[in-house]
């Protein structure tokens, strides 16, 4: 067992949206609690719950690897609508304890499945008041329903504004 430093970095941090997984434009996972690794210089791998990931379509294989950093991996054919790819699907179960919250998690080959981000999670979301925004749409008549908001770009002086546009 090898444990991450500077020279072969790791780190695991939360996707900040919600993050689907289509086979074949099939959904075999939905997400927004993805964990992503971020290993040296390798891609970034998202790792899914079980409960969030319809494992009735992936079916273990006799094929496992080992990592020196993360451990034992486990892996799963996706059998869906007559298609089979397999082992393209793995499984740290008991992964070291550097990379402990990937336990029981899968992650896909990006090469096997499309991925389809969403847009950010509640709780990283911005809160909007949505009347305040409704106030200040057109209510129909040609009018804003309520005073318009501040400019929030300098709108330049009056000669500008007077002057005939022009390419600059």
């Amino acid at each position: 067992m090898k444990t991450p430093d500077e020279t072969h970095p790791i780190t695991l941090e939360r996707e900040p949206a919600r993050i689907r997984v289509l086979f074949e434009g099939h959904e075999i996972a939905d997400s927004d609690d993805v964990l992503v690794l971020r290993e040296a210089g390798y891609p970034p791998v998202r790792y899914f719950p079980r409960e969030d990931v319809r494992m009735s379509f992936l079916r273990r294989t006799d094929k496992t690897s080992h990592c020196p950093y993360k451990g034992e991996a486990s892996y799963f054919t996706i059998y869906r609508d007559g298609q089979v790819i397999d082992n393209a699907v793995w499984s740290y179960e008991a992964p070291y304890p550097a990379v402990e919250p990937i336990s029981h998690r899968v992650a896909f080959y990006p090469q096997t499945v499309s991925f389809e981000v969403g847009p950010l999670t509640a709780a990283d979301s911005a809160t909007v008041d949505v009347d305040a925004v409704v106030r200040h749409t057109d209510s129909g008549s040609g009018s804003s329903q309520a005073e318009h908001w501040p400019p929030t770009v300098d709108g330049g002086d009056q000669a500008d504004a007077d002057a005939s546009p022009q390419l600059r």
